[in-house]
């Protein structure tokens, strides 16, 4: 059942939604999912001008194995999205992916994920052995006819806090060392590095990795004028042609937004949420307003 508070302005309650509603929530506006989670669904992923052309370098040096790869963008712009549509394009026959998703505190934590990842289940605690093992994985994928992805996302948390500068420094150092695994004439590993600008300024003043990137991305918020295409583009996935959005509601939600993704997809949620519950055909400029209104007014 739908709940409904009224912030410090009482003119504009706040919906609180429940699990239950989403049904009802879908069949109002035609939908057969819902358009604007937050989740890494290749499906949703917009190709923005400036988006399609980074998506297309990083996917040529992944297909033609180059070595590293950087993709860096600020929090919420869309980079896991990206990185999960770049596996999409992928042939899973020809490729084994190694997804690393949170820091690994040690070199030889980070090898044995990366070996967990591609399949291996008897995992050494040696070092050494870690890094034979591995190289014959690598080497028998490539025999195969395999190319070895290895991505780790948020690369920026291997500067966790709780880590010393000392053992950041050795955890970069071992992620140069994995793109010494190659053959006379062939990289053994693609390793793709996802994180916010911090981890870009961080490989810049570490040469030694730095010079070992073949390719680089850099995500920002989509303009002012893709962010319309981008709201009708998710809604079309999710089952709905017909515009929802007004225009002057979209240029509300993009000032708001910023043009970020992760924004633009919490307040176009609750726009339709808000919508349905006073069964308007079109979300408009009042309605977003209302919304954006009462967001702003929680963060006090």
């Amino acid at each position: 059942m739908f709940t409904i508070t009224y912030s410090r302005n009482a003119d504009f309650p706040t919906l609180i939604v429940g699990a239950e509603d989403w049904p009802l929530y879908q069949d109002y506006w035609g939908l057969q999912e819902k358009p604007f989670e937050n989740t890494p669904d290749p499906r949703f992923f917009y190709r923005s001008p400036a988006t399609t052309e980074t998506f297309a370098k990083l996917l040529y040096a992944l297909r033609s194995n180059q070595g590293g790869i950087l993709l860096t963008g600020e929090s919420g712009c869309g980079k896991t999205m990206l990185s999960r549509s770049l596996v999409n394009e992928l042939d899973p026959d020809k490729t084994e992916v190694a997804l690393l998703t949170s820091p690994s505190p040690t070199p030889t934590q980070l090898l044995r994920e990366i070996l967990y990842q591609v399949g291996e289940t008897q995992l050494d605690e040696d070092h050494t052995e870690i890094v034979h093992r591995l190289n014959g994985r690598l080497y028998d994928n490539f025999s195969l006819g395999k190319t070895t992805v290895v991505i780790i996302d948020e690369g920026q948390l291997l500067e966790d806090a709780k880590l010393t500068d000392e053992l950041v420094a050795k955890l970069f150092e071992e992620i140069r060392l994995l793109l010494n695994f190659q053959l006379n004439d062939a990289f053994l590993i693609t390793l793709l590095l996802i994180g916010q600008p911090e981890l870009g300024e961080r490989i810049r003043n570490l040469p030694q990795l730095d010079d070992r990137l073949s390719a680089r991305g850099l995500l920002r918020p989509l303009e002012r004028r893709d962010v319309g295409a981008y709201i009708n583009h998710r809604m079309g996935i999710a089952g709905r042609t017909d515009p929802v959005f007004t225009p002057e509601a979209i240029e509300l939600i993009s000032q708001y937004s910023g043009g970020i993704p992760r924004r633009l997809n919490y307040v176009c949620d609750l726009c339709l949420v808000l919508g349905y519950s006073q069964q308007v055909s079109q979300i408009d400029e009042k309605l977003a307003y209302r919304i954006i209104l009462d967001e702003e007014d929680s963060r006090v």
